[in-house]
């Protein structure tokens, strides 16, 4: 099957989508229409829209890539329960309309459709060069002033107790990332990867504080609109597929790992998050903190492990670009952030 067949949705697949959102409540004014806007280095991502250009009648729905899968890592259920949680407790996210996680599904894998949310997005280095400079400090601000409130939110008041283990978040991340490095990894770099997942599952962090941790937060993960009265905005933070409950360290710790150059090899094109116009690592932390986000303990230790975590997740990119299993361009790059991004662990240990 080529990339494009495989990335497609047949009409009967999207009258079947569209029957379970009619089931879950949705108002189709006509058949479902589909368009891939995000070729899926996890999910494939698709707008949907039924012909009516009246307010509420597009959705986006999420979907594992068909070949080329590996285990955990394309959760669209999880994404669901989490987003759906936050969303009643008014945190800004696309509000679920339907999901299909087991058993035979409408397009023979499990898939999601929230509510299409108007926004901004902010993505290559073209997108934050278009705006000035007042503009992207505002942006940033209220960028990590989002993830303090994300931190900030009662995990067990909005339902999710039983969404991820509250302790030990950065041993177990080491486990799985190591396992999936095993799963996907370059055996050339095996014992760069073997010595930084031994050095990290030797370190006794130290975890003061639990909540619902996004696990891949950046300004392309987020929907923004820049023009209201009141300045920027963040009107939905997505991507959620890497969500859990753990160390909120670890998810400003990741933010921070993503301002490395070797994100632009990884998404394998100029991105936003790595221009020299944004505040440094360093910068942003302390940003957090002033925002009332939770104390950074074990700083460089987590900063490690999100090396080691974006390092792996550049293997797996490449693992499924090599197996034909990605869909677009920019994939061929993602191999060469691998090192450095495990070198850069090491050194901040």
């Amino acid at each position: 099957m080529s990339e494009a067949g495989a990335a497609a949705l047949s009409a009967e697949e999207l009258a079947a989508v569209a029957d379970e959102m009619t089931r879950a409540g949705a108002d189709l004014a006509g058949p479902l229409r589909a368009r891939l806007i995000a070729g899926g280095r996890s999910n494939l991502t698709y707008r949907l829209d039924d012909g009516s250009d009246e307010p509420g009648h597009a959705w986006v729905m999420r979907m594992p890539p068909r070949l080329g899968r590996t285990p955990s890592a394309h959760d669209v259920g999880r994404e669901a329960r989490v987003t759906g949680a936050l969303a009643a407790a008014g945190f800004p996210v696309a509000r679920p309309v339907v999901v299909a996680e087991e058993g035979a599904t409408a397009v023979g894998l499990p898939f999601a459709v929230a509510e299409f949310v108007t926004g901004r997005t902010v993505q290559s280095r073209a997108d934050l060069d278009a705006l000035d400079d007042a503009t992207l400090e505002a942006t940033t601000a209220r960028l990590v002033e989002t993830l303090a409130a994300l931190h900030s939110v009662d995990h067990v008041a909005v339902g999710l107790e039983r969404f991820g283990r509250p302790d030990g978040y950065a041993a177990r991340q080491v486990r799985r990332w190591t396992g999936q490095w095993e799963l996907v990894g370059d055996p050339a770099l095996g014992p760069l990867a073997t010595e930084l997942g031994g050095r990290l599952a030797a370190t006794e962090f130290d975890q003061r504080s639990t909540g619902v941790v996004h696990g891949d937060y950046r300004i392309d993960n987020t929907l923004l609109s820049l023009d209201g009265p009141d300045g920027p905005r963040v009107e939905a933070v997505v991507d959620w597929e890497l969500s859990t409950i753990g160390d909120p360290v670890a998810d400003v710790a990741m933010m921070c790992v993503y301002r490395h150059p070797a994100l632009d090899l990884v998404l394998g094109f100029p991105t936003a998050w790595t221009s020299d116009r944004l505040p440094s690592a360093d910068a942003l932390a302390a940003a957090y903190e002033r925002a009332g986000g939770v104390p950074l303990v074990d700083w460089d230790a987590h900063l490690a492990l999100g090396c080691f975590k974006l390092a792996v997740i550049a293997a797996g990119i490449d693992h499924r670009h090599r197996a034909g299993a990605t869909h677009g361009e920019g994939f061929d790059t993602a191999a060469q952030a691998v090192q450095p991004l495990l070198e850069a662990g090491l050194e901040r240990l």
